[in-house]
Order: structure tokens, then sequence, then C-alpha cells
């Protein structure tokens, strides 16, 4: 038979998951068209479970005896003196659902549902090649579904939570470069789903650093898809052009993802029958530090760079361009504008990917913000990167409350 098994939290009864009507299979008395009743009877009377009874000729499966309607036809008074004697066939069901043992459970389950209540109740008629060989039970083409969707369920999340291993493992050299370079700085990289459509890179030089921040179309399995491709594209760009240059990579990755996702803008890029190519991209904040100059240069995508210095009494803001990495409406040779900013002694620096202002929360149920992340980033600036974080994320805890996450959230912060 076509089944295995699902382990349970009692491993001495583990789950039959079953493939094929086969499994389903009870082997199950029959009666032919010249039984009387009273053999139907007293095979009812000997089997209280039994609640439909098949009816076979010659080998072949011709109906079905519903044990509810003959057994209360035969309480209905005079019944059994009158038909006990005659032929089964006046109470069987001359259409009865008869499915080959080779059927799958899904296709099973949908020639269930067009049999109606009446297939619901008195099962079916299993056969192997129109030849009889017993029956089943709506109840138990039940349970093999929900076993089978369980299996399903559980071989998807093994994938996914091995994949989140994988993505972790990638961005494993980052974190520990991050750890070696900046004596203060916190990484936040929560998923909404397991894996992530947000990722980071962060590469130590000898006359600086360069950080990345990306945030790429969708989420969950679609969006740790696009990491894994947006990651190579960003490690090919840094072997062709300069990595002291953010709007130069940017640029650089920018075409690589239009190039080889065929991300083409087609209503000014030809003719209207073109075939239709992909719309994928990234939101993204490049980041290169000098450590001789103490400046920093800065090229976005939507994602902004947040600056709090040591004398400061506000957080500011520099804003990107307003042109996502890679989709079809970004051109081809799309400049990104390199900001640069002195870093006196003490600045703190953030990048945010929008998961974390765009939650929704509080009692009126908008979204996080700028501002208030700006506020909570004011009130701890004397505290460490690690404290900061917490800090960040109980506030954000507290904000959604009962609101179910929305996005990815990811952050990178350093104090200079």
């Amino acid at each position: 038979m076509d089944q295995h098994l699902l382990a349970t939290n009692d491993e001495a009864a583990p789950v039959r998951i079953i493939h094929h009507t086969e499994g389903l299979l009870l082997p199950c008395d029959s009666v032919t068209p010249a039984s009387p009743n009273k053999d139907v009877f007293a095979i009812f009377e000997a089997q209280p479970d039994m609640i439909g009874l098949p009816v076979v000729e010659n080998g072949q499966p011709i109906g079905l005896i519903n044990r509810n309607i003959f057994m209360q036809s035969m309480a209905r008074p005079f019944h059994r003196e009158v038909y006990l004697n005659k032929s089964c066939i006046a109470f069987m069901d001359k259409q009865p659902l008869i499915v080959d043992k080779k059927t799958s459970i899904q296709d099973l389950s949908f020639k269930v549902l067009e049999g109606g209540q009446k297939a619901m109740n008195d099962g079916f008629i299993i056969a192997d090649d129109d030849r009889y060989l017993g029956v089943g039970t709506a109840q138990d083409m039940l349970r093999a579904i929900a076993n089978l969707q369980a299996d399903k369920n559980r071989l998807v999340m093994e994938s996914i939570d091995y994949a989140s291993v994988i993505q972790q493992s990638l961005s494993r050299p980052s974190r520990e470069a991050m750890r070696k370079t900046l004596a203060d700085h916190f990484l936040i990289w929560e998923p909404r789903d397991i894996v992530s459509g947000d990722f980071y890179h962060f590469q130590d030089y000898e006359d600086g650093f360069l950080v990345v921040l990306f945030d790429c179309t969708g989420h969950g399995v679609p969006g740790a898809f696009m990491t894994l491709i947006m990651s190579a594209f960003l490690q090919s760009a840094l072997n062709t052009v300069s990595h002291d240059d953010p709007s130069a990579i940017i640029g650089a990755v920018n075409r690589l993802v239009k190039t080889a996702m065929g991300n083409i803008d087609h209503q000014h890029a030809g003719s209207a029958d073109e075939e239709e190519g992909a719309d994928d991209g990234m939101d993204a904040a490049f980041c290169w530090v000098d450590r001789r100059n103490r400046t920093l240069t800065y090229a976005g995508a939507h994602l902004p760079l947040l600056l709090l210095g040591p004398d400061d009494q506000e957080v500011r803001i520099v804003e990107g361009d307003r042109q996502g990495v890679g989709y079809a409406a970004t051109p081809m040779d799309q400049v990104w504008q390199n900001h640069e900013v002195a870093l006196p002694e003490g600045t703190c620096v953030y990048f945010f990917t929008d998961g974390l202002v765009d939650q929704l929360g509080g009692a009126k149920r908008i979204a996080f913000g700028k501002r208030r992340t700006r506020e909570i980033i004011l009130r701890h600036r004397r505290q460490t990167m690690p404290e900061q974080r917490a800090a960040l994320l109980a506030a954000l805890k507290e904000y959604q409350g009962t609101e179910p996450r929305k996005d990815d959230v990811s952050a990178i912060a350093f104090r200079l």
C-alpha cells in the first residue's frame, strides 16, 4: 500500500499517511442480488458498526444497502413479514460511489463531495478494475486528508527551518566582521515568517568598512529567495566597482538585477505585445565609512540614514533617493546620489528597514512611525547600542500589542 508513518508525540502510536484509496480499504461482507433481506438483517445485527452492506454480482459491485434506512424499514409494522424473504435489491442504492483503489485521496475527496450527503453517510465501495475489494468511510477519508496535510505542512516547515539555517549561515561572516570591527553596535534581524526578505552585508577593509542593509520584494520564502539573488549580485558588483563608492555599487546592482531578471518597463521600452517580465527588486541603504577622514558616504533607495551626533539635540535624517533597485520602472542608468557627512567622535548611525516604522499598533492602529523611532533613540542616546536595541524592541512589542507582525524587521546601528 502507498503509505508511510508520521511520528507523533506518542512514539508508540505513529500516524499512518495514506496517499491512495487502497489505504482506506475495510474488508466487508457482501451479499448478492439473490440474497434475501433476512440475510441482510442478520449481518447488520451481528455487526452493529457496519454502516453499509455492498451488493456484489459476479465479483462486481452493483449497489449498497444503507444500514439506517434498512433497519428503520424493518422496524415498521409487518415489514419483516412482507420483506424478509424477498430479494435485498428492494433496499439497495443502485448508484453508490464506487472508487478504484488507485484513486488519490485528493481525487477521492472531490468524488465524495460530488456525491453529497449520501456519500458522506454511506461511504463508498473500493474496487480493483471493477472487482469488489471492500468499503471505505468518509470519516477515514477525512482523517487521511488531515494526516496528509499535517505531513505536508511538516515537510514544508522542516524545509523552511533549514532554509533559515542557510540564510543565517550566509550572513555569519558579516556578523563576525561587525563584532570584530565595531566596538559598540547592534543588529536587529527578525523575520516575520522564519526566513526573511531583509538582509545585510558588512565588510571590513584597510581604509574603512562597508555596511549594506536591504529589504527585498516580499517576505517569507519568496523574500528569502530574493535575498540570495541580491547577495550574489552585490558580491558581483563589488568585484567591478570601488568599495568606497556606494552610488556606484548600488548602480551596478541595479543593472545586474534588471538584466538578469528581465525587469523592463514595457510601457516605455518597446511594443505593447512584448512578453511581460518580472518586477522584483529591493529598497536599500549603502554606507561607506572612511576611518582616516572620519567621514560617512551614504546612498539609499528609500531606506534613510539616521544620525545623532554627540552635541545634536535631534536625530538627523538623510533621505535616500525615491527609486528602488532593480524594479521595472527604475531606469537601467539610474544614478543614486552619494551623501557625505562628517562623523565627530561619539556619533551614532542607524539604518532601519520599513518593517519597524510601518508596524501597526497602538489604540488607533496606526504605524509605529519615524517620529516614535527618533524619540526612543533620543531617550536612550547615552546607553550602549545593545541597550538601545533592547529599548527599541521593547517599545515595538508594547506598541504592536495583539496586532500581527506586518513585515520583517531589521536594523543596523553603531557608534563611532
